[in-house]
């Protein structure tokens, strides 16, 4: 993987998603900041379902609150490991509403010194409520960067350094949202379907999948011999 094929693959990806962003469902930072927090092993879709119905209730830190972790949990028990999720949230909400006067910090030390929120979280929010050019390394970003060669690394913290140093600026913001939705969609772990990838003809994983075979005809019925 050299420069120019790295820039050719955000090229691409960019040509076909110009404007990416999470497919979490959030209004405000602090609506974004649940959001992430209750996605940890859990999928985008679960915590929407949850979260449509808890941000109509409870869409600031003292509102939800006024929830209590009893009635936070209702809303969320679908979504994995929803009790310590709730707890989280409601030690963050009062750090927040003691602390920053209600408001999401702008600054990933303040970010990850909230309950429930580590690097991952601090760079979604970071990159996606305030427009910082971070890249959070979740299991899809750190499988593409790997697979593809875009940006090897041991652990996700070496990958994103490397996506960091590596990745042209004018797709820096981006970067993310791309390699999460690739990896999501095409990329995927057990079975990518390098057949309709973007990217493929780019991309150094040498174990590159074939579309599958097409169905076979229908056989046509044997008529009856006279």
């Amino acid at each position: 993987m050299n420069a120019a094929r790295r820039a050719e693959i955000f090229a691409r990806l960019k040509a076909l998603n110009p404007h990416p962003t999470t497919e979490l469902e959030y209004r405000s930072p602090f609506e974004l900041l649940v959001a992430v927090i209750l996605s940890a092993q859990a999928t985008d879709r679960s915590v929407n379902l949850a979260t449509r119905e808890l941000f109509h209730a409870a869409d600031t830190p003292a509102k939800m609150l006024a929830l209590g972790e009893e009635g936070l949990s209702a809303y969320i028990r679908t979504i994995g490991l929803y009790r310590a999720k709730a707890r989280h949230i409601m030690q963050t909400c009062a750090i927040l509403a003691a602390e920053h006067d209600g408001q999401v910090p702008r600054t990933r030390e303040a970010l990850e010194r909230l309950p429930g929120v580590g690097r991952k979280t601090a760079n979604v929010v970071l990159n996606t409520a305030f427009g910082e050019p971070t890249v959070a390394v979740d299991t899809h970003i750190f499988r593409v960067a790997n697979r593809t060669g875009i940006a090897p690394g041991a652990n996700p913290l070496a990958v994103e350094r490397r996506l960091l140093r590596l990745v042209p600026k004018e797709y820096l913001h981006d970067c993310h949202h791309w390699l999460i939705l690739h990896g999501r969609y095409v990329c995927k772990a057990l079975k990518p379907e390098c057949w309709r990838c973007p990217i493929a003809d780019l991309c150094d994983y040498r174990a590159k999948t074939p579309a599958p075979a097409a169905q076979a005809a229908p056989r046509r019925p044997r008529t009856a011999r006279t």
